[in-house]
């Protein structure tokens, strides 16, 4: 029977990471999504067995096949990818970087065919891709998401509950580059696309009507009128004030060290922060474990874990499991709106 829905796909990550085993411990729970899991089927097995969850659950996963997918009992498949090596627990080995590759590529290439409804992905190391001989700059999830599909620029937004059940939305206008390329990269074009992007998804996906974005400063004090820096004055304030003529609720640029006091965040629906550690470091405190990592701008619902690959605690049994199962019930969540 053809499927009702489309199932989600979760990637499984870095074979020697946590990936694996929080992948078999949120299959081995009621999900209200059909659901495949691409990775290596033995590795699945064996990590199964280490963490406690019952194997035989794992090793009952059918090959995946759509036309085995239905609403009405929403299962877990498994789609067997091999290993280039045998992949150990906390031990990387780049001979599998091509694997966690290919494990992304299959999952885009199952979204772009409509064969998934959305991707899901658990953490990978990108150091051990870079030291690969596939060749090639690898920064991460966002940026290999953006080249594979051909987008021009996506936006990577980090989101979670804290305090009484608010929600903490942060996005980057840059993303994973040295401290010291932050300035260069933030030019008016890119910083005026990535408000645009926020602004629109946050409108489609989370049905914010009239988005309030706070907007932080690149410098300390938001450059304080120039003596601490120009970025505000030559890029952010232009950029604000025409997004504002065209109707965006944009309020900044504000100084950072006092942008994620409750009482300013309470004005606001997300915050774009001006590069990774400006943001992210605050967002974790407040959320990590259950936080959500969204790249918005694709053509294809991708969301992830707050967190990498911990290989200290893979195959211990102390992975949490709590960011992945967030980041699988918001795609589930962002597919069914999509489908309506």
């Amino acid at each position: 029977m053809q499927a009702a829905v489309a199932p989600l796909v979760i990637t499984s990550g870095e074979p020697a990471g946590i990936g694996p085993e929080i992948c078999v411990k949120v299959a081995a729970g009621a999900l209200p999504h059909p659901c495949v899991i691409l990775g290596n089927r033995q590795l699945l097995i064996e990590r199964a067995t280490c963490v406690g969850v019952d194997p035989a659950l794992v090793a009952s996963w059918p090959a995946y096949q759509a036309n085995q997918l239905s609403a009405e009992h929403p299962p877990v498949a498994i789609a067997d990818v091999p290993l280039a090596a045998p992949a150990l627990a906390g031990s990387l080995n780049p001979a599998n970087a091509h694997y966690v590759l290919t494990l992304l590529d299959q999952a885009i290439a199952g979204c772009q065919r409509g064969e998934f409804a959305g991707m899901v992905t658990a953490p990978i190391h990108k150091g051990v891709i870079n030291e690969s001989t596939d060749g090639g700059y690898f920064s991460g999830h966002t940026e290999y998401l953006a080249e594979q599909t051909n987008t021009p620029q996506v936006v990577m937004m980090l989101a979670g509950e804290y305090g009484q059940q608010q929600m903490l939305r942060v996005a980057l206008a840059t993303t994973h580059l040295p401290l010291q390329a932050v300035s260069a990269a933030l030019t008016p074009d890119s910083l005026r696309r990535t408000l645009q992007i926020l602004h629109h998804d946050l409108q489609q996906h989370f049905g914010l009507a009239q988005p309030r974005i706070l907007v932080a400063g690149l410098n300390p004090h938001a450059g304080e009128s120039g003596h601490m820096g120009r970025e505000e004055i030559d890029v952010i304030i232009p950029v604000l004030n025409e997004l504002r003529a065209q109707g965006m609720q944009l309020i900044g640029p504000l100084p950072a060290d006092t942008l994620f006091n409750p009482p300013i965040l309470a004005q606001g629906d997300a915050v774009l922060a001006m590069y990774h550690d400006q943001g992210l470091p605050v967002l974790k405190f407040a959320t990590f474990g259950a936080g959500i990592n969204i790249t918005l701008g694709l053509p294809l619902i991708r969301t992830s874990v707050d967190h990498g690959t911990a290989l200290d605690l893979a195959g211990t049994g102390r992975a949490e499991t709590g960011s992945l199962l967030a980041a699988y019930q918001l795609a589930s969540q962002l597919a069914a709106a999509r489908a309506v």
